[in-house]
Order: C-alpha cells, then sequence, then structure tokens
C-alpha cells in the first residue's frame, strides 16, 4: 500500500471513531486493573458502564464491508471485551469473595465486642478471646490466594491494614496502664481526665471507621478532633508537677498511637505497598531461606551417612538477622517473616533431638515407660528429616504417609502410662508437643502460602 492509500485509510472516519475509541480504553484500562471492589460498588458500576458504551460504539462503527475497517473493529471490540471480562473475573472471583466474607466476619465480632456497647453509653471491655479471633482472621486473610492478580493483592492488602489496625488498637486497650489522676493532685488534671475519657470513646470510633462500621464520621474528621485535643494539653501549664506532667505525656502518647492509624484513606493505591516481590524486607527474608535451605541439605545429607553437621550458630545468626527486618507494619511481610522463622527453628529443634539421641546414656534402671518415650523421639527424629526434604503436596501420597506415621507416634505417646514418674512424664509431653509441631510445620510446608 502506497503513501497515499495510507493517509487515507488513516483519515477514514470509521478509523479516525476507532482510535478515539482505543485511546478512551487506554485510559479506563489501569483503572479496570487496580480495581478491587466487588459488583455491587459504584466504581464497579462505572467503569461497567464505561466499557459497555464504548463497546456499543464500536459496534455501531460503519466499515463499508471494507476487510481493513473490520479488523480494526474486531480488535477494538476485543480489547473492550477483555477489560470487561477481567473485571468481573476479579470482583466475582473465589478469593475476592473469600477476602470480603472474612471482612464481614472481622465486623461481625468487632461491633459486637467494642462498637456495641460503647454505642450503650458503656465502656468496651476488650477480652482475650477477641483478641485472639481478630488474629486468627488475620492469619486466614494472609492465607488467601491471589495467583499474582494485581486487584486481589490490593483487595488482600487493604483488609489486613484494616483489621491489623484495629488488632493494634484493642491491644493498646488491654495494655492500657493510664490511669486518671487525682483532681486534687493539680489544677490540670481535672481537664486532662476529660480528654482521657474523649481519647476513650475516640478509640472505639476509630475502630468503627477502620472496619466501615460508622457511615457519618470520617477519617479526616477524627483526626482534627484528636489534633484539637493534643493542642489543648499542650497548652495546659503543668510546670512544677512531674507526676502531671507524666500523666500528660501517658495521654498524648495514646493520642498519637490512634492518629498514627488515620493514614488508611489511601492505603493500597501505592502498588508497591501490596506488590512485595521487589520489597526489601522480602529480599532480605528470602535471602535467609534461601541459607536456610543450603544449611538444611547439609545437615541432611550429613545425617545420611551418620555423621551430625552443627551449623547451629550460623541458625542464630539467621535467626536475629529475621528479628531486625522491618515488617513496616505489614501483615503479609509479617507473616513472611514469621514463616522463615518457623524454618530456621525446624532445623535448629532437630539438631538438638539428634545430638540427645546421640548423646543419650540411659542406665540400667531406667523405666521402661521413660524408655517408650525416648523410642519414640527416636522415630519421630527421622520423620522430622524426611519433612525437612519434603516439597510436595498433600494430595501427595507421601503426605499422606507422613501425616499418618506422625498421628501414630501421638497415639503411641498416649498409650504410655507414666506410673506416676515424672520425668516420664515431663518427657512424654515435650514429645507430645514436638510430634504436634512437626505436623504444624508438615502443614505450613504444604498450604501453598503467598505475599
Amino acid at each position: 500500500m502506497d503513501h497515499g492509500s495510507q493517509q487515507q485509510q488513516q483519515q477514514h472516519p470509521a478509523m479516525i471513531r476507532l482510535y478515539e475509541v482505543q485511546r478512551e480504553v487506554q485510559s479506563l484500562g489501569p483503572q479496570v486493573c487496580t480495581f478491587s471492589g466487588l459488583k455491587n460498588e459504584r466504581e464497579y458500576r462505572r467503569l461497567e458502564r464505561e466499557l459497555t458504551r464504548l463497546l456499543l460504539e464500536v459496534d455501531q462503527v460503519d466499515t463499508e464491508g471494507r476487510a481493513d475497517l473490520q479488523g480494526a473493529r474486531k480488535r477494538a471490540a476485543q480489547e473492550v471485551e477483555g477489560l470487561l471480562r477481567y473485571l468481573e473475573e476479579n470482583a466475582t472471583h473465589p478469593s475476592r469473595l473469600a477476602i470480603e466474607e472474612l471482612s464481614r466476619e472481622a465486623q461481625g465480632l468487632v461491633e459486637q465486642g467494642v462498637v456495641e456497647p460503647q454505642r450503650a453509653g458503656g465502656t468496651a471491655e476488650i477480652s482475650d478471646e477477641l483478641v485472639d479471633a481478630v488474629q486468627e482472621l488475620i492469619l486466614r486473610l494472609t492465607q488467601v490466594k491471589t495467583g499474582g492478580r494485581v486487584p486481589l493483592r490490593k483487595a488482600r492488602y487493604r483488609a489486613l491494614t484494616r483489621l491489623c489496625a484495629v488488632q493494634d488498637v484493642i491491644e493498646g486497650r488491654t495494655r492500657q496502664q493510664t490511669l486518671p489522676l487525682s483532681e486534687d493532685t493539680h489544677v490540670a488534671v481535672q481537664r486532662i481526665n476529660q480528654v482521657m475519657m474523649q481519647v476513650s470513646g475516640a478509640r472505639s470510633q476509630l475502630v468503627a471507621l477502620l472496619m466501615g462500621l460508622s457511615g457519618r464520621d470520617s477519617c479526616a474528621h477524627l483526626s482534627r478532633v484528636l489534633t484539637e485535643l493534643l493542642v489543648e494539653l499542650d497548652a495546659l501549664d503543668v510546670s512544677g508537677n512531674a507526676a502531671v506532667r507524666n500523666y500528660r505525656k501517658q495521654v498524648v502518647e495514646e493520642i498519637n498511637g490512634l492518629l498514627k492509624h488515620l493514614d488508611l484513606e489511601g492505603e493500597g493505591d501505592d502498588t508497591r505497598r501490596y506488590d512485595l516481590a521487589q520489597n526489601d524486607s522480602i529480599r532480605q527474608i528470602e535471602a535467609v531461606r534461601g541459607r536456610v535451605g543450603q544449611l538444611r541439605g547439609e545437615v541432611l545429607r550429613h545425617c545420611g551417612v551418620g555423621d551430625l553437621f552443627r551449623p547451629k550458630p550460623e541458625l542464630q545468626s539467621l535467626l536475629t538477622h529475621l528479628d531486625q527486618v522491618d515488617t513496616a507494619r505489614n501483615p503479609c511481610i509479617r507473616e513472611a517473616r514469621r514463616r522463615a522463622v518457623l524454618e530456621v527453628q525446624a532445623v535448629i529443634t532437630f539438631l538438638d533431638l539428634r545430638e540427645a539421641l546421640i548423646c543419650r546414656q540411659p542406665g540400667s534402671n531406667e523405666p521402661p515407660q521413660h524408655r517408650a518415650v525416648w523410642m519414640v523421639l527416636g522415630s519421630l527424629s527421622d520423620l522430622q528429616a524426611q519433612v525437612l526434604c519434603f516439597n510436595g503436596k498433600r494430595a501427595d501420597k507421601s503426605y499422606i504417609l507422613l501425616e499418618e506415621l506422625l498421628t501414630k507416634q501421638l497415639l503411641a505417646l498416649d498409650a504410655v502410662d507414666p506410673q506416676g514418674d515424672e520425668m516420664t512424664k515431663v518427657a512424654r509431653k515435650q514429645a507430645v508437643k514436638f510430634a504436634q509441631n512437626i505436623l504444624s510445620y508438615l502443614d505450613m510446608k504444604t498450604d501453598e502460602w503467598e505475599y
């Protein structure tokens, strides 16, 4: 085709309109690819409406029977249809629905345990059961699979950041040690005590905001209220009284602790926050895991030839390194670090037991029941070696066999009668815990967790 024909094609009204549609599609593409909500949300309906409009406009383009224009129209329609499909797939993906279900479960817990008592005019008593339930939900959220999809990662990150903030607030309340001073102590104490009451209400209000249970208020409004309280506290004259100064300082710290959670309105819009493959902390954790894998291989290889390789000092240093990794309040990084710690500890406990078995010198008067516990520990050590090198899935026959063998060892321990021997009781209890830890580690290795 000569230059004149190309120019004529480019100036054809149908082609010009298709180019205009393409530009609109390119503008909507990033919005669709990062949308992390559900089908019933306003933003979903807007995106769906815009894409449907573009699809209708493409369909109405008159190609005049020309093959080149028909091809261009078909490609434009496929591009729009692809975005519509991607939008719907993410909004209805099983993982997205799982995230929503866990979020609703968290809302129910928080509303019943924190928000409702406050609305009734009382004070929410934060129970250990509530703290544990929130922690369990956080763990379940970190285990939701996203398949690398940005919208799903974003939805999971948003839910996690809010629930972790709630966890921090309610755990801070259970640790709270600030007690009101007597108003006879100083003229400023009465006002500080009043601020303390307002802070208590703000804490429940913050939890409601974080969990989407406060329709009228906003994070910005609560931030202004708390900031005004800080200004008022700063203006109080508490000179000459160390106890009152310290009291005011504690109240200020509590307010600042609440304020740090009020910057979540745009949390998750920055892709780097939830796409963690290039995160420095994750890189550090992965480097440690890589080294642990090398040491684990060396330990197992030496055990296979009857030798005992003892890299415990290096393993302990790796634990120290992991402890220093900055999680930046990111629950996924925190979970990645926790799992890496368990990997290191699994190798250390394996080495400890092997060493204990090698050094064991039972006396002639050792009780039979105590000897039976040690026989089980020997079997557990062999099974742990298999678990350490296992890289399969839960559906594998080798996984099922390992699980059955470990369960049999637990049953064998349960059958041991200490007959009042305290040493046997302690040894059996430790052996049971050891077997349960191996089962938990095997379960962790096969849960296909992702950050």
